[in-house]
């Protein structure tokens, strides 16, 4: 294994561990994919995803699982992947192009939101620096089903935060750090939603205004690679990690 892959592999193992962290897990459930650089795979796409069974607390870069475009595993892994999960992911990683990293979560707050006819509404902080960044795709039931992929994407277009209505919040980007602030200031602004709506209902909530959204979506440059991309975020997450548990480095 290449050195670059292996860097690939702890990243993305970290990931998992800070999921767990964050509380951010579904049992054995849920998914992180993440595409390994052409320079160690030789062009062809490749993606390292959970293995099957496993708790994310349980992830390392070594067990994590090497996969093609159709879930097919190259790395003679003994785990199997599950195919509810990738099902979605390779929709994403074969149809958007800079779709990199795909992130999956069934928070309670994420499915919360996921349910409400409305969605998310600008009504916080959070939400106003999704402006414009936000896409729904309709619950169609377990993402077993390749036919509904073609779907996914229409609802998807460009938009990097999604809410899959019914189901759960997923994110996607070009790289790990990018996409887990996409994820985590969707999670945030469901987590307000939720709190605030609770103290009265959505007739009690301050709107903020379209044109205050998109001026604070603007001014928000965590998304942007010219400004780290969500990488010193990320990187303080690490940090702490590997303060308590360095294990999934191995």
């Amino acid at each position: 294994m290449n050195a670059l892959e292996w860097e690939t592999r702890q990243q993305l193992a970290a990931c998992y561990r800070i999921f767990a962290m964050l509380g951010w897990t579904e049992m054995i459930y849920n998914h992180i994919t993440l595409r390994l650089p052409d320079e160690a795979t030789g062009g062809e796409m490749q993606f390292l995803i959970n293995p099957f069974g496993l708790h994310y607390t349980e992830v390392t870069a070594s067990n994590l699982v090497k996969i093609n475009l159709a879930g097919e595993i190259l790395d003679g892994s003994a785990h199997p992947i599950n195919p509810a999960g990738y099902t979605l992911h390779s929709t994403l990683h074969g149809g958007i192009e800079g779709a990199h990293c795909v992130m999956h979560t069934h928070t309670t707050a994420g499915v919360a939101v996921a349910c409400m006819k409305e969605g998310l509404q600008q009504t916080n902080f959070y939400s106003a620096q999704l402006h414009g960044m936000l896409a729904y795709h309709a619950f169609e039931g377990i993402t077993v089903h390749a036919e509904e992929g073609p779907r996914v994407l229409a609802s998807i277009g460009d938009k990097r935060a999604v809410i899959l209505r019914n189901h759960g919040l997923l994110a996607w980007g070009e790289t790990l750090p990018q996409t887990f602030a996409i994820l985590w200031t969707l999670q945030r602004a469901c987590e307000i939603q939720l709190a605030a709506f609770s103290m009265g209902g959505a007739q009690a909530v301050i709107p903020v205004p379209e044109a205050i959204a998109a001026n604070c979506t603007r001014d928000s440059l965590q998304f942007d690679p010219k400004h780290g991309a969500g990488r010193d975020v990320w990187n303080s997450l690490v940090r702490q990690l590997d303060r308590m548990d360095e294990s999934y480095k191995r």
